[in-house]
């Protein structure tokens, strides 16, 4: 098969191919890491879970093209489909080859700030994280004023994040930047190793690790450095897999003074996983999600199985994350990391997220940290994964509309934060509004 090699022309040929349903075909123009880490059928599921959001293709756009790193030219093709859309991004060299390959959602509109973040109240500040080639770029978010004031590093949950966890047209940390920043609270958020060094989840050895605590350790520091940020009141909140990392990052450095733990999971990933995708194929039912739940279904027993080792084929595995990646997470207890970190923590949840659970997840987190000093816990009914509000069973299209961080979230935040964790009753009640 030959589709040539201007970019334009293999974004437009990649498209075509898969409405066709020829995955194999697009699979033969990777190139050898890219065909390493997204097997065909990995792309064929993938493509039909984001079809059935957004409904039947209706109009493909003209593919616009970039300069991109290393010499690659970033290709963006824009699909329309009857209940939206998305865009398909890939990353093209003089070859045609395909050296990066993503579904991403339509151009968002710009951010607006929620009404309980005040812009008069803030300031912001570009710095770097971290100093080595795998530097990235980071955000402070700092009160107007001379504090001194508490600090809190945001860490955004699994997959490429950039530093406000964006989601389609919402972003969710930086709801939180502003929000808390507004009540007083020193605040650093910066994307993700994986969102700006993709190539890193190729390398032999990529742990959950490497991707959270070194960046986030820098980011410590860097605000407790900060004027009017009091050093010894610096905390990290962790949304989701963030929220599973932070004890593993306030285990490497005795400085941070607690954990804020957003959604954070305790179920083991890969069985997460399955109960998410059987989830909404309930809400989808049909041969594509059914599809999808075997391909889960056998890449989670293979992650979960004593045959998995260092040489096991990320094409093989879950999420396209390298074996060295899931040995690292089967070996971290998250739970128990936190239980022995004897420091105040807040753990908050959504009672309609179905992706972490009160309960699977949440009644982890309460058995095991039943006996520990200063923890709070608290559910928000209301509130989906994003900790978004709504009503009824949560759906991945419930995350679509322009929305924001639940304001109650941010203030009981805010209150925790700056009133002092020891100054608040250790209860665990359920949060209604």
């Amino acid at each position: 098969m030959t589709v040539g090699t201007d970019p334009a022309a293999v974004a437009a040929s990649v498209v075509g191919m898969a409405r066709e349903g020829r995955f194999v075909e697009i699979a033969a123009l990777f190139a050898p890491r890219l065909r390493a880490a997204i097997s065909a059928e990995t792309l064929r599921v993938s493509w039909a879970t984001e079809i059935a959001k957004a409904g039947a293709i209706t109009a493909v756009g003209q593919p616009t093209c970039e300069p991109g790193k290393a010499g690659l030219v970033r290709v963006s093709a824009p699909v329309t489909c009857e209940r939206g859309g998305l865009i398909v991004v890939m990353s093209v060299d003089d070859a045609g080859m395909m050296h990066g390959l993503r579904l991403a959602p339509p151009a968002a509109t710009p951010w607006q700030p929620p009404g309980y973040a005040n812009p008069k109240k803030l300031v912001e500040h570009e710095v770097t994280v971290g100093s080595d080639v795998l530097a990235v770029p980071g955000t402070l978010t700092l009160p107007r004023g001379r504090g001194p004031w508490p600090g809190v590093v945001l860490l955004s949950g699994g997959g490429p994040f950039d530093r406000d966890a964006t989601s389609g047209l919402n972003k969710p940390l930086k709801d939180l930047a502003w929000g808390l920043a507004s009540r007083g609270v020193a605040v650093a958020r910066f994307d993700k190793v994986t969102f700006v060094h993709g190539e890193v989840l190729t390398q032999p050895g990529f742990t959950m690790s490497e991707e959270y605590v070194p960046h986030a350790l820098d980011a410590v520091r860097l605000l407790q450095r900060q004027p009017g940020v009091d050093p010894a009141r610096v905390f990290v909140l962790g949304h989701s897999m963030g929220g599973s990392a932070a004890p593993r990052v306030a285990a490497a450095e005795a400085s941070i003074a607690g954990m804020l733990i957003l959604a954070g999971d305790t179920v083991p990933l890969s069985q997460a996983a399955v109960r998410v995708v059987q989830y909404l194929a309930t809400l989808n039912p049909g041969p594509d999600t059914q599809a999808a739940v075997d391909l889960i279904t056998r890449q989670a027993a293979l992650v979960d199985s004593p045959e998995l080792s260092p040489a096991t084929p990320t094409t093989d595995l879950l999420f396209g994350w390298p074996a060295s990646y899931w040995l690292d997470l089967r070996d971290y207890d998250r739970v128990a990391t936190a239980a022995a970190r004897d420091t105040p923590m807040l753990i908050l949840q959504g009672g309609r997220d179905y992706q972490v659970t009160v309960a699977d997840d949440l009644t982890r987190w309460r058995t095991g940290l039943a006996h520990g000093r200063d923890v709070t816990i608290r559910v928000y009914d209301a509130d989906d994964h994003l900790f978004f509000r709504g009503e009824g069973l949560s759906t991945p299209a419930g995350y679509e509309p322009p929305q924001h961080v639940d304001a109650a979230v941010v203030a009981d935040i805010a209150d925790w934060l700056t009133t002092g964790p020891r100054k608040i009753p250790r209860l665990f009640p359920r949060h209604r509004h």
